[in-house]
């Protein structure tokens, strides 16, 4: 069976037995009624995935695999904070009428830096370490930028990744200050996998582990029901995903690079309430 899976369950289950509960609280988002969108959440949630092992997709429903390779694209290679860039629209809601998040994601990881060897983005500068200085514990990233989250139109969720190489395997660690473990724990889990993968390959490394990291790891009031149903249903072995091993710069990657084989998985949730 998928560990993705397992971890999976495991997080929900603790969640809804042991989280704290923010009804009574006052809280940001609502539900498109108007009603307060509580949660139950934990903090400090923190799960392991072993690319080595599997690759980490839920078959307890779909990720869709493909199109969160293309919003990871958008952000780390295109750089983009325009949803005109994006093959999907799960921006709209963020975008202005010309299509602009603001300074968000995409704008923070193409803004330039000095760095000792010269003025790079920072996804350049983590490409040039991991070829020149590999074992610097340096090589990281923050799109948490306080000069610009007034600009922001939504403040980055999943903000910080460090990278780290142990012998001939290259790891990293995902911290995410928040996250929708309904609608988006799989899907950045998904993501970052494919971004290690490709870093990983383009500096003749191995893909290692994937860390992610959770400071409020919660599900919204209207979500428990259908996590409960979700996490009871049958689990597949893991699909196979792999990305085109010639291809060995990181900015020539698409989405034809990627292949999914074996996706056995449980019918897709629909009709999801999102909080706003």
């Amino acid at each position: 069976m998928s560990k993705a899976d397992q971890l999976f369950v495991t997080m929900c289950q603790d969640i809804i037995e042991n989280g704290f509960s923010t009804e009574g609280q006052k809280v940001r988002p609502h539900w498109p009624d108007g009603t307060p969108a509580h949660t139950i959440k934990n903090f400090g949630v923190v799960n392991r995935y072993n690319l080595q092992e599997e690759f980490p997709a839920l078959t307890l429903r779909p990720t869709a695999i493909k199109l969160a390779f293309d919003e990871l694209l958008w952000i780390w290679q295109k750089k983009s904070n325009n949803v005109h860039d994006l093959n999907s629209h799960i921006w709209d809601e963020w975008a202005d009428e010309g299509g602009s998040i603001g300074k968000a994601y995409g704008y923070q990881l193409g803004k330039k830096y000095t760095f000792k060897q010269g003025e790079m983005d920072q996804v350049d500068n983590v490409l040039w370490q991991l070829k020149n200085d590999r074992y610097s514990r340096r090589i990281l990233t923050n799109m948490y930028n306080f000069d610009d989250l007034s600009e922001m139109n939504l403040e980055p969720c999943a903000y910080s990744v460090t990278f780290n190489v142990k012998g001939d395997t290259l790891n990293a660690i995902l911290n995410q200050r928040s996250q929708d473990i309904l609608t988006a724990n799989n899907w950045n889990v998904v993501q970052y996998s494919l971004l290690l993968m490709m870093m990983a390959n383009v500096s003749d490394l191995k893909a290692g582990e994937l860390v992610h990291v959770i400071s409020d790891a919660h599900i919204y009031d209207r979500h428990v029901d259908i996590v409960k149903e979700l996490i009871a249903r049958p689990q597949y072995p893991a699909p196979k995903v792999t990305l085109n091993p010639e291809v060995k710069n990181f900015y020539d990657y698409t989405v034809d690079d990627l292949t999914v084989e074996n996706y056995e998985h449980n019918p897709q949730v629909k009709n999801i309430p999102v909080a706003i």
